[in-house]
C-alpha cells in the first residue's frame, strides 16, 4: 500500500487517500473526456482502486485528479489527468506533477510514461519528452473496450 499524503496550497487540498475520491465527479469529467467518454463506471473504479490517485479538493469539492498506475520499482504511467475547467490556469497542473514526483513511493523509477494530446508544454516542464526509441514501442488496443 502506497504512502497516503496529504498537502495543501492557496485553500486547496492533495491528498492520495482513495476514501476522499468523488467517484462521481470523476465519472462525470471522464465522461466529457475524449479519451475515456466511453468507460463504463465499472471500469472507472476498478481502475482507480488499482491505481495510486492524487486528487485536489476545494473543500469537499474534487477539483482535479491523476492516476499513476506503476510497479513501486521500475514503471510508472500517468494518466488520467484533469483539472476542472472552473479551476484550471491556477497552477493546479503543475502542483499535481510536482506531488506526483515527490511522492516517497515513486522515487528511483527507471521509466515514466504519458500520453497527451494538448499538454505537452506542461509534462515537459517536468523532464517528459517524446518516446526516445518509439520503434521499440508496441500496443495490443481494443477499441471495443471500455
Amino acid at each position: 500500500m502506497p504512502a497516503i499524503i496529504e498537502t495543501q496550497k492557496d485553500n486547496l487540498t492533495l491528498s492520495t487517500d482513495p476514501k476522499r475520491l468523488d467517484i462521481e465527479a470523476i465519472c462525470v469529467f471522464l465522461a466529457q473526456s475524449y479519451w475515456a467518454n466511453t468507460r463504463s463506471r465499472t471500469t472507472i473504479e476498478r481502475s482507480l482502486k488499482n491505481s495510486l490517485v492524487f486528487a485536489v479538493y476545494d473543500g469537499d469539492r474534487q477539483v482535479a485528479m491523476a492516476r499513476l498506475v506503476s510497479d513501486y520499482a521500475t514503471f510508472a504511467w500517468l494518466c488520467d489527468v484533469f483539472v476542472d475547467p472552473d479551476y484550471r490556469n491556477r497552477g493546479i497542473g503543475k502542483w499535481l506533477m510536482e506531488e506526483i514526483l515527490a511522492h516517497p513511493d515513486m522515487q528511483g523509477l527507471r521509466r515514466w510514461t504519458l500520453v497527451s494530446s494538448s499538454a505537452q508544454g506542461l509534462y515537459s516542464q517536468f523532464g517528459f519528452s517524446p518516446l526516445q526509441n518509439p520503434e521499440r514501442w508496441m500496443e495490443l488496443f481494443n477499441p471495443a473496450a471500455n
